[in-house]
């Protein structure tokens, strides 16, 4: 026994766009928090260091002022350095250490060297040169500049520690205040982020559900439209080709309905005399070949106006050459006049050469020729004429005929749409209702259009307007005698 697999379902990524749109811009935040944080922490940074080098150059400049101003009071190196740290107070983030005899000797009031031993093996070769170095130590990493002083063989120094931990306290606390308030506030963009896509996506989403949800047998479903933005756009667009889809639906099944309709009797037709044929009577069988050729000859016809109606879609369905407006019009009416026998007549041409279709437009005019025959009269006037007004080329065919109903006019352009014929005219089934549906497709095919107005006092001029660019130089021809009024006026007697 044979399964059928069920169709698949609609293919998603692992990963929903919502989630990605919110992915990105939590990271686009971080980033950007984090670049931040990071320049205020470098700009911090070098901010603090200029500030230890001003502490550090101010205290060397208050003992270059007081060693120039008391120095000479004291001995030794050692009462001067002594006499100097009793005068300063120092900020808590450094401390002041004299230095002579080759270790340290004092250090300003709660300030802290560390281990002594390893302070005085780091500090011992800064002394002599004005140097500085720096000490790793557990509590906090120590700074140490030297202001060297000499009075005759002795050396002393004066030792500036800052406390490079303590310096920097406020920006670490600093750094991680905006860490905990970057946090808080990614996570608030974050979460934005996945409310707002969520809202912006939810039109796609009904675009989705609604796309699943449509089927041939249901085109109705629209998509609400409000805003006016992007996605509105979007949804109106969705709209419109909804509404161009059950257009096309709709008059696709109309058009199969209709051509299966009108199939349906010549198949009849053929079907019942098949069935009523006396083999046995040659008579017999001689009518009923003849009527059932006719009726296939009806069925050619309808089947050549559907594929010409398929093939109009087409971008190749019309070839523009260059064309002369004067000679279409007058072979269009020397063809049309073995329609049928009407008064024939030619109202005015265009001297001009246009790009068109000639083949097809003399085919628009030939049926709208016969269409006119279907609904006049031998006592009736036919006349063909076109025009040009250096943009669009005007052809039509008028008659004095009974005309069109207003409420037919536009029926006559459906497919199989068919209008009334007048007493004596030609009989409205003798058609299919196709002729003035491949009018109108040559002329949209084209880029133009076919109207249908009604004439004074009676009757119904149908004109074909199409584009055309500047005209063409006219081609190498024998000149054409336009037909005289005799020539066209009625049929030869018979």
């Amino acid at each position: 026994m044979t399964t059928t697999d069920a169709a698949p379902g609609p293919r998603r990524s692992g990963v929903s766009v919502r989630v990605r749109i919110t992915a990105t811009v939590a990271l686009l935040a971080a980033l950007a928090l984090t670049a931040a944080g990071l320049i205020v922490y470098l700009i911090e940074d070098e901010r603090i260091e200029e500030q230890i080098s001003a502490q550090v150059d101010q205290n060397v400049a208050e003992f270059r002022e007081f060693q120039a101003r008391d120095g000479a009071a004291y001995a030794t190196v050692g009462e001067l350095l002594r006499a100097f740290l009793d005068r300063q107070v120092t900020d808590e983030d450094e401390a002041l250490v004299i230095w002579y005899d080759g270790e340290p000797q004092a250090t300003s009031f709660g300030g802290y060297t560390g281990a002594k031993d390893v302070f005085r093996r780091e500090v011992a070769g800064i002394v002599d040169d004005n140097g500085s170095t720096t000490i790793d130590d557990p509590r906090d990493e120590l700074i140490v500049h030297a202001q060297t002083v000499q009075r005759g063989d002795q050396t002393g120094a004066l030792l500036v520690v800052t406390y490079y931990g303590d310096a920097r306290a406020g920006l670490v606390g600093t750094i991680q205040t905006y860490a905990v308030v970057s946090l808080l506030a990614l996570l608030v963009i974050t979460g934005f982020a996945a409310a707002q896509s969520g809202r912006l996506l939810r039109p796609l989403r009904r675009m989705r559900t609604t796309a699943e949800a449509i089927g041939d047998s249901d085109l109705s479903q629209r998509l609400p439209e409000t805003g006016n933005d992007d996605i509105t756009a979007l949804t109106r667009t969705f709209n419109g080709m909804l509404d161009r889809l059950e257009a096309a639906f709709t008059g696709q099944r109309r058009f199969l309905d209709d051509a299966g309709h009108e199939l349906k009797t010549p198949l009849t037709v053929l079907r019942g005399h098949l069935e009523l044929l006396d083999v046995g009577d040659p008579r017999e069988i001689a009518e009923t070949r003849d009527l059932l050729l006719d009726e296939v000859d009806r069925m050619s016809r309808l089947v050549g106006d559907l594929i010409l109606l398929a093939k109009s879609d087409r971008p190749d369905f019309v070839t523009p050459r260059p064309t002369d407006l004067t000679g279409l019009t007058v072979d269009t009416l020397a063809k049309a006049r073995g329609l049928a026998e009407r008064r024939w007549a030619l109202d005015e041409t265009a001297s001009a050469v246009v790009a068109v279709d000639e083949q097809r437009l003399t085919q628009a005019l030939l049926q709208l020729c016969d269409n006119a025959v279907t609904h006049t009269t031998p006592a009736d006037t036919i006349a063909l004429g076109s025009s040009y007004d250096g943009t669009r080329v005007r052809l039509w065919v008028r008659d004095t005929g009974p005309g069109v109903a207003p409420e037919q006019r536009e029926l006559v352009f459906e497919r199989f749409g068919r209008g009334d014929a007048p007493p004596g005219g030609e009989a409205p089934d003798s058609g299919f209702g196709l002729g003035l549906s491949i009018v109108r497709a040559i002329a949209h095919a084209h880029g133009g259009e076919v109207d249908l107005a009604h004439e004074h006092p009676h009757g119904a001029r149908f004109t074909v307007t199409v584009p055309a660019g500047e005209p063409h130089e006219p081609p190498d021809r024998v000149t054409r005698r336009l037909p005289t009024v005799e020539e066209t006026h009625p049929w030869p007697a018979s």
